[in-house]
């Protein structure tokens, strides 16, 4: 069969959007109209003739509706091979009607554990007859169409369907309940069962924009987001303005709002980030201070960057942003001016994010290899006073330690081996990605004076800085290094073989030096 013209629908349906119209379209093609509880009574109180279920199949919908559509008169006319003389006898037998068309979405299981809602109304979200029916008209595609998603009502409101359009409905149906069952398997696994890596995990995406390219134009990418997504993340993002997100936009971006959600309840911050790394952050009295100082850490690597700030987006910060080339800006909200003056820049992508994310929120991150996927849950380690611990004979002063935590949130997102300076609430220096601690150290305070050069500045701000390292100091190289650039207080994890050798030359030094207990290598 190849085309097949709709005699009897069955419309059952938990998201009523667009079903009145749909069922008012198809009725005057002719269309029986077959529906369920809520459903069958949105369809009367439009004045639509409806056949109820139970009347089509001689049983009461019972026990609060769990049994409805759980019948052989439902998925005998659903599954019927129309062709076969032995399928039509038994339907001629039985009384079983053909069924050309399901139009079915399924109970909000999703956002119903979104929402808090207790365990036994979690469980009376879950969909027995929906993927049922789902399933059973899918299977006989090749003569049901089968409609789960309402931008698809257009497919089938003309009375008919072509083979190729229930094809492609009944691919997409079964992508439905596969989402659909591995919400609920993840929620029983992870939430409900408290395992955080069960034996199979289940993962649901769901597909948002097809993108130019990857990585590299000739690497091909689509941004997908989690199905059920609950935190406001770039994927939830609103874009106002500029062209569309490209992949290295969109993982830049991640990086930001990452490192900038650290910031959350601070004063005004400001995060800079080039190729997933910060360039430049600051916090200060106002946004523009925070933007000017996280700048001046890195004016070169800043042109062509990702912005993200903890405040809303003001005329005075709009203006200094605009001064040099930047691709996104990441902040929870603009003012009217502010978005005045980004509209003349048409190119400037601006992501406004409400809320920013909870740092210190649960989760799992993904990375594929060969033949596989590593799982690991987020590294929301965060450091609370206990935590510290001072082992040089000179302890930091206040300043000093609090910009040896400013320096850790900062390393805790540079690509490792993270080496970070920072002084009076804002970077000095960053060194990112190198294969020992050594070079990251001098590349920080390199990059440090050539800022201070550019500024006209008398000496490199990581004079008197506190210095974070994401790692233990294997030797004291790194250290000495941090040294010789002017640091006087450092932050590290220790837990290094020689961490007597490296307290001893901190010691010598006069430096202060905290130990956290706790290591950040991003990879």
């Amino acid at each position: 069969m190849t085309d097949i013209t709709i005699r009897r629908a069955l419309l059952s349906v938990s998201d009523k959007t667009g079903i009145v119209d749909l069922a008012t379209g198809l009725a005057g093609h002719g269309v029986e109209l077959v529906s369920t509880g809520g459903t069958a009574k949105a369809l009367r109180d439009a004045g639509l003739d409806v056949r109820d279920i139970s009347d089509l199949t001689g049983f009461p919908e019972m026990m609060d509706g769990r049994v409805k559509t759980l019948h052989p008169v439902v998925h005998g006319g659903l599954l019927a091979v129309r062709d076969n003389p032995e399928h039509v006898a038994a339907m001629d037998a039985h009384g079983i009607g053909a069924i050309d068309l399901v139009v079915v979405n399924l109970y909000p299981f999703a956002a119903t554990v979104a929402k808090g809602a207790e365990r036994a109304e979690i469980i009376e979200n879950i969909d027995i007859g929906g993927p049922s029916m789902i399933r059973s008209a899918a299977k006989n595609h090749a003569s049901v169409a089968i409609v789960t998603d309402p931008e698809d009502y257009a497919v089938v409101a003309g009375g008919s369907t072509t083979l190729a359009d229930r094809t492609k409905l009944a691919a997409k149906a079964y992508t439905a309940t596969a989402s659909y069952d591995s919400t609920i398997a993840g929620w029983f696994a992870q939430e409900d069962q408290g395992e955080a890596f069960p034996a199979t995990l289940p993962i649901v995406l769901e597909r948002g924009a097809a993108l130019r390219y990857g990585e590299n134009p000739h690497q091909q990418a689509a941004f997908y987001t989690t199905a059920g997504a609950t935190t406001r993340g770039i994927g939830q993002a609103a874009q106002v303005q500029g062209k569309e997100l490209s992949y290295n936009n969109l993982n830049d971006a991640d990086a930001a709002l990452e490192l900038i959600a650290e910031f959350r309840d601070a004063g005004p911050s400001v995060v800079i980030v080039k190729h997933a790394n910060p360039c430049g952050v600051a916090s200060g009295a106002t946004l523009i201070e925070a933007y000017n100082a996280a700048f001046a850490c890195d004016t070169v690597s800043a042109f062509g960057g990702i912005i993200a700030l903890n405040r809303p987006l003001d005329a005075e910060t709009a203006r200094a942003i605009t001064g040099i080339f930047t691709e996104v800006v990441i902040a929870p909200d603009a003012d009217d001016e502010a978005l005045e003056i980004f509209a003349a820049k048409k190119n400037l992508r601006l992501l406004l994010t409400g809320d920013l994310p909870d740092a210190a929120r649960p989760g799992l991150q993904a990375k594929s290899i060969t033949g596989g996927w590593l799982i690991q849950t987020r590294d929301n380690g965060m450091l609370t006073d206990a935590d510290l611990k001072m082992v040089t004979k000179r302890q930091p002063t206040p300043e000093e330690l609090a910009d040896c935590r400013f320096a850790w949130t900062v390393a805790k997102h540079v690509k490792s081996n993270a080496i970070v300076y920072a002084k009076g609430g804002s970077t000095a220096g960053i060194g990112a990605g190198q294969m020992n601690r050594l070079e990251s150290a001098r590349i920080a305070a390199w990059k440090a004076k050539d800022a201070a050069d550019k500024a006209g500045w008398e000496t490199p701000r990581t004079i008197g800085s506190a210095v974070a390292s994401d790692a233990f100091f294997p030797f004291a190289d790194g250290l000495l290094a941090a040294v010789e650039a002017g640091a006087t207080a450092v932050i590290q994890p220790g837990g290094s073989i020689r961490d007597a050798d490296v307290i001893a030359a901190a010691d010598e030094a006069g430096l202060a030096m905290v130990f956290t207990g706790m290591r950040h290598f991003r990879h």
